[in-house]
């Protein structure tokens, strides 16, 4: 019976405590347009435009532009989040994130610094649903007709 209970006590921890999936190649992520994958690349520079975007190139110097088929972004409003990036200068990485095609090549967004453990990017509502509602409002963000009172009046 105590063994039974030590299996049933331990299998949440082996479950739990499993390793998280391996990270791939950005070759092997370039192909997975859409998807959440971990991604594991050496950094070779970091590049920042006149507009706070900064790119951290995991090309080798070697390698034309139009050979590079994957990029990783980050954002000037990200960058409060992401925080600095010229430490990852000339460093492996392992970076979570959805991959995207950009500018015809394949690309990850970095929008928040936990991303580096395996963190999920930041969270970026649609702002074509925000359009009309604001979350200070006292009327519903929809005309749903169950919400009204009898007779059509609105709330």
């Amino acid at each position: 019976m105590r063994g039974l209970m030590l299996v049933v006590l331990l299998c949440p921890l082996a479950v739990f405590g499993a390793k998280p999936k391996a990270c791939m190649s950005v070759e092997q992520a370039a192909k997975l347009a859409d998807k959440d994958v971990c991604v594991e690349a050496h950094v070779y520079d970091v590049v920042e435009l006149t507009n706070g975007t900064r790119f951290l190139d995991v090309c080798a110097p070697g390698t034309p532009d139009a050979q590079c088929r994957f990029t990783i972004v980050s954002l000037r409003e990200d960058r409060e989040q992401v925080g600095e990036l010229r430490s990852y200068r000339d460093a492996d990485v392992r970076i979570r994130g959805i991959v995207q095609p950009m500018h015809e090549r394949s690309g990850m967004l970095l929008s928040h610094a936990r991303q580096f453990h395996g963190g999920p990017p930041r969270f970026r509502p649609n702002s074509k649903l925000l359009r009309g509602f604001s979350g200070e409002q006292s009327k519903p963000p929809i005309a749903d007709p169950s919400l009204r009172r009898h007779g059509g009046d609105s709330l």
